[in-house]
């Protein structure tokens, strides 16, 4: 059939829920209006590791308008069933909330006191008295016994790095990020019978459905998760935490509907990290600066009860051509809850650590850092001796560096300075992995010419409810305002997590394939049908603009959906369209790149460090929405400052208590933090990734960023500091 006609897609539309969130009508996970609710909270263990003793009710049950209290003495014991299909880490154990009297870290949920009021239940939480058999905690990353390390190796690294004229050997350290969204976390449960419905805040409703039916040995289809609306996750919504859990339970013990919503303390050790790592590599090199060696050995902490793991390993096996390479990436076990996910996860903390070491080895060789690259650029994946299916980190750099003003940077670190102010520009490069998964979309074409589209993927931020409209409208010829795109509920076709920059790859096509479906059965529909004007024709000239279908060469020969369906009786055309993942065996290597440019002002008395403007400049593929790309790459970079200058989780070894377990003590990016940020999209696409030619942006656009800053930070200074945040005690 003809080339649909494409005036949705590529437009910088703005987005179709805009209005419901400006205006307060976008309803979130704790915003629903559920008849009876009563409220929840969880009380936390005060201690790091240990197990309870005693838990004293009497007092909180005492309180007018408490309920119940539940804990590892009442509670009922329940099944946690395994479930493959969950999005938790493989290996080790679940936390079982209220299953036994054990404490594997601080803040573990103890008790939770259910009330007919918010300030009843907090009150009550505040008079429980637990008692614990308290042991020492592990919480030390440094100090802590580390696991059997996941290896990868390609030549022979340690002889190429001995014979190498150049070397860099240095250690990073990186410290835990906590999400820290916007809205919190939040479920509010209901039974009704032996079927249950939760409305949470999560980023996949089917992986949240998945774990709730295996802890409740339930079927899969007698529980249901809504989430129309999620405020910011950043990773932290990718699977099913405990407080989730506590909800459904007490809303089963109470037989009462249950709103619990986790307090900004809680999220801190209730929600996942990205976890802190202690990352030494070692580089050679020739005096021409092509690398010849790459040793990277990195310890990354986990929990005691399950293993995590990120993509941290794949940066240095790809990114530069390299063909001695030796990896070792061993998980710690500590007295912590378990990390998840986070913004760029593996990639952004491998990268700190690789493009820091290329713009020390830059120096070394007194090669200007774009060049540097430029030399070590592979022709192929060498470690999948695949060909990549694009990759323009070439054409980033050139653009970047032309956009940038790179022609002004000085090489020599202190040289340009502006009154108290030393000024550097530093750049790095970036990559992240192009993820897609199954899914399965639902499409329904009406006979008044409206359609509606359903997935049961979820919106985060990135747009998801517009860019799947602008799929859809231009896959069915219709208008953006004639198509509703809905989300978010876990009785739509299923779909993978949002998360790893898979939505728009994944979702996307099983909507494209779904309105591709039902286009081609109105036109059958019509070519078939003596009364219509495009009786005889062949499908293929047909194209649909509008909601009229014509011959692509003739607009005049045609008619709408509307007298197509009227005149056929029929109420509307449906399908089911499906994207399949990639093959069990790719001919291609699939990644996104970017390269990221900062400029810094550091008080040359103070240390304190100021980003005056950055630009990232990203080989993605297509770009469905330019405005929601844009916001997508303003959002990575604001993350990206954090972590370069700001957030850092601090630990009270003693006792593995969170010391800055709140938004005054935690820093974040504020507007004052966040300078002139430039985005730049390479025009292309990556039709062997898949249907929409699509990389995924919500990843890549954080990768990179910590190291640009860095970079620059040194370029002031002629100071390399090697571990994050970037203080000003580091810099005196």
């Amino acid at each position: 059939m003809s080339p649909q006609p494409q005036a949705a897609v590529g437009a910088p539309l703005s987005r179709v829920e805009g209005r419901l969130k400006v205006t307060g009508k976008a309803t979130y996970a704790a915003e629903h209006d559920i008849e009876g609710v009563v409220h929840a909270v969880i009380v936390d263990a005060s201690i790091g590791r240990g197990r309870i003793t005693s838990i004293d009710t009497d007092d909180a049950l005492a309180q007018p308008g408490v309920l119940r209290v539940i804990h590892h003495g009442n509670a009922p014991k329940l099944p946690y069933q395994d479930n493959p299909a969950s999005n938790n880490p493989p290996g080790g154990r679940r936390l079982r909330v209220f299953q036994d009297d054990e404490v594997l870290f601080h803040g573990q949920p103890v008790a939770v006191v259910v009330a007919t009021t918010l300030e009843a239940a907090q009150h009550g939480a505040s008079l429980l008295k637990v008692a614990y058999d308290a042991q020492q905690p592990s919480t030390d990353l440094t100090k802590a016994k580390a696991g059997k390390p996941t290896t990868y190796a390609r030549g022979d690294a340690a002889a190429a790095l001995r014979a190498a004229p150049v070397r860099i050997d240095a250690t990073y350290r990186l410290a835990r990020n906590h999400h820290n969204a916007m809205e919190p976390h939040a479920t509010i449960a209901r039974w009704s019978g032996n079927t249950l419905t939760v409305w949470d805040k999560t980023q996949w409703v089917i992986g949240t459905r998945t774990e709730l039916s295996a802890v409740f040995g339930l079927p899969a289809d007698a529980v249901r998760v809504i989430s129309p609306y999620v405020g910011g996750g950043f990773g932290s919504g990718l699977r099913c935490w405990p407080h989730t859990v506590v909800a459904a339970l007490a809303a089963r013990e109470t037989r009462r509907p249950v709103k619990l919503v986790l307090k900004r303390r809680q999220q801190f050790f209730g929600t996942g990290f990205r976890p802190s790592y202690e990352y030494r590599l070692k580089l050679g090199s020739s005096r021409q600066g092509r690398l010849t060696a790459m040793v990277h050995e990195m310890d990354g902490e986990t929990s005691s009860y399950e293993t995590f793991t990120e993509s941290v390993l794949r940066p240095g096996q790809m990114l530069y051509s390299t063909p001695n390479v030796s990896q070792a990436y061993r998980t710690v076990p500590l007295d912590v809850n378990t990390p998840l996910y986070m913004r760029g996860p593996g990639f952004a903390s491998a990268s700190f650590v690789i493009e820091s070491a290329m713009d020390e080895l830059a120096a070394e060789l007194g090669i200007d850092p774009i060049e540097l690259r430029r030399r070590n650029e592979p022709s192929e994946d060498e470690s999948k001796n695949l060909p990549f299916s694009t990759r323009r980190l070439r054409e980033c750099y050139t653009t970047g560096a032309r956009a940038f003003g790179w022609d002004r940077r000085r090489a020599e670190p202190r040289s340009r300075r502006e009154g108290d102010w030393l000024i550097g520009m530093g750049m790095a490069a970036g990559v992240y992995d192009t993820a897609r998964r199954a899914a399965q979309a639902g499409v329904r074409l009406n006979a008044d010419g409206t359609a509606v589209v359903e997935a049961a993927t979820i919106d985060m931020g990135p747009g998801t409810y517009t860019s799947q409209t602008q799929v859809a409208a231009d896959a069915l010829g219709l208008t953006m305002r004639t198509v509703t795109f809905r989300l978010g509920d876990s009785l739509f076709p299923p779909s993978p997590p949002q998360g790893g920059s898979m939505t728009m790859a994944s979702v996307g096509s099983a909507v494209l394939d779904g309105c591709d479906q039902v286009r081609r059965q109105a036109v059958r529909l019509a070519v078939e049908d003596r009364r219509s004007p495009l009786y005889g024709a062949r499908p293929e000239d047909v194209v649909v603009r509008g909601g009229r279908l014509h011959i692509k060469d003739n607009p005049a020969r045609g008619e709408t959906y509307q007298s197509l369906l009227s005149r056929n009786k029929r109420s509307h055309l449906e399908a089911e369209g499906s994207y399949a993942g990639p093959g069990s065996k790719e001919r291609y290597s699939f990644y996104a790149y970017n390269a990221t440019f900062a400029e810094v002002a550091v008080d040359a008395s103070l240390g304190l460090v100021r980003v005056r403007r950055m630009l990232g400049v990203y080989d993605a593929g297509r770009i469905i929405n330019p405005e929601l790309a844009k916001s997508q790459a303003i959002g990575g970079i604001t993350g990206g400052i954090g972590t370069a200058l700001l957030e850092h989780t601090v630990t009270d070894h003693r006792d593995g208590r969170i010391v800055n377990a709140n938004l005054a003590d935690y820093l974040v990016p504020v507007n004052a933090d966040v300078p002139d940020i430039q985005a730049i999209y390479l025009d292309g696409e990556d039709r062997e990734a898949d249907p929409l030619g699509v990389k995924g942006i919500g990843e890549v656009v954080h990768v990179g960023v910590a190291p640009a800053i860095a970079n620059a930070v040194h370029n002031a200074t002629g100071r390399r500091v090697r571990q994050l945040p970037i203080t000003a005690e580091a810099l005196l």
